[in-house]
């Protein structure tokens, strides 16, 4: 047994050159395409899920409003001023809302400067209001 065929073996896996030296250029590339097709063939999803996922996925603009906005509507979630959308119960869970409102407060303190007057705004606001928010719902309990 060569040392070649040994590390195979020992490895599990064998590698396989689908590169021809005897092929031409054009017929090299067109082997390579149809590799590559094959490859895309078994990653694609199920066309139902592809679907799916066109659906819910539009040209949708992350900036640093939507992101604070997202944060905090998960905390007005949790303060129970959301209902569940699948339920339509209301929950309560206020070390979550904390949490929200120390890493909106930390996001202060780290784009302290980098922020435009608008965005900057947006944020103070928000953490005010849900710290509001907050202590009222900590003096009911």
């Amino acid at each position: 047994m060569s040392k070649d065929e040994e590390e195979k073996e020992k490895s599990g896996f064998t590698f396989q050159d689908r590169r021809s030296s005897h092929l031409s250029d054009d017929a090299s590339q067109e082997q390579e395409k149809k590799v590559e097709q094959e490859k895309a063939q078994e990653t694609k999803p199920p066309a139902d899920q592809e679907a799916a996922h066109s659906q819910h996925s539009g040209p949708m603009e992350i900036d640093f409003s939507t992101f604070v906005l997202s944060l905090t509507s998960s905390a007005f979630y949790y303060l129970g001023d959301i209902p569940d959308p699948a339920t339509g119960q209301v929950m309560e869970n206020l070390p979550a809302v904390q949490q929200t409102i120390d890493i909106l407060t930390m996001l202060k303190a780290k784009t302290q400067n980098n922020l435009s007057t608008e965005e900057a705004k947006l944020l103070e606001q928000l953490i005010y209001e849900l710290q509001m928010k907050y202590i009222a719902k900590q003096k009911k309990g």
